[in-house]
């Protein structure tokens, strides 16, 4: 038996989740880490959910290649 092919759009709609949750993740270690050693401009919840948002704009970066990588 031949596999189904997978729907390129149930993986296209997981993204925003997936964005969703890494920038949630990071946001809330930030601010446990600004609550542990506290300082005036709230630093850490500031560069942790920055980096939240660049770990997940490559993932999805990479999600979308590999998805079109596959349709070819």
């Amino acid at each position: 038996m031949a596999k189904k092919p997978i729907n390129h759009w149930l993986q296209l709609i997981s993204i925003p989740f997936q964005m969703g949750s890494i920038i949630f993740i990071f946001a809330k270690i930030g601010m446990y880490v600004d609550e542990q050693y506290p300082n005036e401009s709230n630093l850490w919840f500031l560069v942790l959910t920055l980096l939240g948002v660049a770990l997940s704009l490559y993932n999805v970066i990479r999600q979308v290649n590999q998805i079109n990588s596959k349709t070819k």
